[in-house]
């Protein structure tokens, strides 16, 4: 069996290596050519699988991707073609989480807010968005959700968007959709951005195409900007660099990047191939990972919101995100780069709390 994968997809020789001819490339460079002989096919979500990417790939079976989005898969032709398909639905909903936090707490360094005193929209309730509204209920926030779709099913715990719209801080979860009645693409649009008060948060961890960048550095460019929290930029890898300098947070689509999500992305993937094949999984995931760099820390007291910073930046400091983009920043391929060479980052959970504060477990970490 001929595999080939993303370069970017940790612990693939580690899964498949046994039983397969594991080979990988950037993402963003597999070419038709490249599939001729491929039986396995293993992307992340630069790489759109669609018809002029799978014109000479003769001898396909299996198609994954280790993304909770499938936006970048024509699934309908791998069906047609018989070609098997699976995605990582909540692979990386921990890591988003710890991205928003990070970000949550850096905000209110930066306005002097109480996190406690504010409200939280989630636009987008799946995976991720619920991941997310936790970690803000355990910091005391008011959480508001807002999902179309799942609320056409039990609108008990949902708001309208034009609700949602006015909350202090507003977080996007939701996948890339460009038609139909709840169609995401420019949600946040020029009407929209212009409609918002100067203290509002805006938070993108979703996709770039969600938010109109035009419109948004318009916006940034007046009297009367917004604070902005932007992973993710229409028309990646392209920037819209005059923008970057009006974002108090900016990286380059990593919020998921984890080394335990990167693990659950492809173990979901070795997961659904060896029951294509009928083999038996000989791996869990946690053997896979190694010891975090800070395993430990004993707590005697209750942290305020300042001491939680510190104490999530102990395992992931977004700020370093931050400066590492506005220097590559312009230099030629600095996104995929950046992507490529991020540094091995762990989730919260890593991290143990020793002293009885169940509440920080709502936060991610382990108690």
């Amino acid at each position: 069996m001929k595999l080939l994968a993303d370069e970017n997809m940790p612990f693939v020789q580690e899964l498949f290596g046994d039983w397969a001819d594991v080979a990988t490339c950037p993402g963003r460079d597999i070419r038709p050519e490249q599939l001729r002989d491929v039986d396995v096919l293993l992307v992340r979500s630069i790489t759109r699988v669609d018809e002029a990417l799978l014109a000479r790939a003769e001898r396909l079976a299996f198609v994954g991707t280790a993304t909770i989005g499938c936006d970048h898969v024509d699934t309908a032709l791998l069906a047609r073609r018989g070609i098997g398909f699976a995605s990582a639905p909540g692979c990386n909903k921990v890591a988003v989480g710890d991205y928003v936090l990070a970000a949550l707490l850096r905000v209110a360094a930066h306005k002097d807010w109480r996190l406690g005193e504010k409200t939280l929209a989630v636009i987008g309730a799946g995976n991720t968005g619920a991941e997310v509204a936790r970690r803000a209920r355990a910091l005391g926030m008011r959480v508001m959700l807002c999902d179309p779709p799942l609320a056409e099913r039990d609108p008990t715990d949902f708001v309208r968007f034009e609700q949602a719209m006015s909350a202090d801080i507003v977080s996007f979860h939701v996948p890339l959709t460009r038609t139909g009645p709840h169609a995401s693409w420019h949600l946040l649009d020029e009407a929209l951005i212009g409609g918002l008060h100067p203290e509002q948060v805006l938070i993108n961890a979703c996709r770039g195409d969600v938010w109109d960048n035009q419109a948004l550095l318009a916006r940034q460019q007046g009297p009367a900007p917004l604070t902005l929290v932007m992973d993710v930029w229409e028309h990646e890898p392209r920037v819209l660099a005059p923008l970057v300098p009006h974002v108090l947070i900016a990286s380059p689509h990593i919020a998921g990047y984890s080394l335990e999500g990167k693990a659950r992305g492809t173990f979901a993937l070795y997961q659904a191939l060896c029951a294509q094949q009928g083999r038996d999984t000989g791996f869990a995931p946690e053997q896979l990972l190694p010891p975090p760099p800070v395993a430990g820390v004993t707590l005697t007291g209750v942290p305020d919101q300042v001491q939680l910073e510190r104490l999530v930046r102990l395992v992931y400091d977004i700020e370093q995100d931050d400066r590492a983009f506005r220097r590559a920043l312009g230099q030629p391929g600095f996104f995929d780069r950046l992507r490529k060479d991020y540094p091995e980052r762990r989730e919260l959970g890593s991290l143990r709390l020793a002293g009885a504060y169940p509440a920080m477990a709502g936060l991610g970490f382990k108690v």
